[in-house]
């Protein structure tokens, strides 16, 4: 098997011998030894123990660690934003199918989608903008699109990669009602995990800027969080740009906090506010001198 193979170039031998024993069990049907006596790394259910929280902590570091450094990505450009919106074609035929059906209320929500669809339709201009520069970098150089994997903005920004010629990295995570990566994620750059923590580091160990989408409690929990470690100077300073200025202007009131002196005058710098995805990526290379 392929598993199997790759395991032996990767390890040596014994552990992929190990591995096909346990695919043969498997293949035949056949339960496993009793527990005391399975393989420790073969055992689903010590795995899965309390106290090996801190192996699986480490095993989801690791693994895309791994997988994108053999990939050569080194440098990317993180995209947030609502997993709600839909792309102007889907919305144009939401939009047509609740006019047909003379339901008000399905009416109005059309109408809404049709209206924030132009987020959409930025992220997905903004993917295509960073992967057509990426692709005329020095691979070492290069950078991609990274997102959160799902639907929505993530899905438009990691089309726009992949509509550019271009490979870009989704980070999805498990939730009571199963997300699955979106179909424009780079198969083998599309990763799965379980805590949102080490999900959190992967979005900024590589990242080069953060460019934030209109978007929900999710959205908000990225952006200040990433905010709160350039601040206290956890992490280096890069570009952070919210993109969409009706929204932002609206939701963020920043003047409260500075009246309270809760932040400072310098901490409103740690972002800008644009309107269009031109202007982001222009903030983006002016910062690197790209």
């Amino acid at each position: 098997m392929e598993t199997t193979e790759n395991l032996k170039q990767a390890t040596g031998s014994p552990l992929a011998d190990a591995w096909a024993e346990l695919q043969a069990h498997a293949d035949r049907g056949e339960p496993l030894d009793p527990a005391a006596y399975r393989l420790a790394f073969a055992d689903p259910e010590f795995m899965l123990r309390r106290e090996t929280r801190g192996i699986r902590f480490q095993l989801e570091l690791l693994k895309p660690d791994l997988e994108l450094a053999a990939a050569g990505i080194d440098h990317t450009v993180v995209v947030y934003g609502s997993a709600r919106f839909v792309s102007r074609e889907v919305a144009a035929e939401r939009l047509a199918a609740a006019r047909a059906s003379g339901d008000a209320h399905a009416i109005a929500l059309a109408e809404r989608s049709e209206r924030t669809s132009v987020y959409y339709e930025q992220a997905r201009e903004f993917g295509q903008l960073v992967s057509r520069f990426g692709l005329t970098q020095p691979p070492k150089e290069r950078l991609y699109i990274c997102t959160g994997g799902g639907p929505g903005i993530m899905e438009a920004a990691n089309r726009g990669a992949q509509e550019a010629g271009a490979p870009s990295v989704g980070l999805n995570i498990t939730l009571p009602h199963e997300q699955s990566g979106n179909r424009y994620i780079t198969p083998e750059l599309s990763f799965k995990f379980h805590y949102f923590a080490l999900r959190k580091m992967h979005f900024l160990m590589r990242a080069q800027a953060l460019v934030v989408f209109p978007g929900g409690f999710g959205t908000m929990d990225e952006l200040f969080e990433v905010l709160t470690l350039v601040q206290t100077r956890k992490v280096r300073r890069v570009p952070v740009v919210l993109v969409g200025r009706d929204f932002w202007t609206r939701l963020l009131h920043m003047d409260a906090m500075l009246e309270d002196a809760t932040i400072s005058e310098d901490d409103l710098e740690l972002f800008k506010i644009v309107d269009t995805p031109q202007e982001a990526w222009d903030i983006v290379r002016g910062f690197y001198g790209l």
